[in-house]
């Protein structure tokens, strides 16, 4: 994943954190949409391994 989706994937979870969904999506969006499929795919895992970041939930362990 480039360096600049990284970061701005970052900042929207600071944004969402901080209950500004809105202005997170409203900075993901582009992002996402203009990424390629390879780009994308790693978008998905990222978004996936980290969507309790989003929540600054503790992610619950699976038996």
């Amino acid at each position: 994943m480039r360096p600049s989706t990284l970061r701005v994937l970052q900042r929207a979870v600071e944004l969402a954190r901080q209950n500004r969904l809105t202005e997170a999506v409203l900075i993901a969006e582009p992002v996402i949409l203009a990424a390629d499929s390879y780009e994308g795919d790693e978008i998905l895992r990222w978004l996936a391994e980290h969507a309790a970041d989003f929540t600054g939930e503790t992610p619950k362990e699976t038996r």
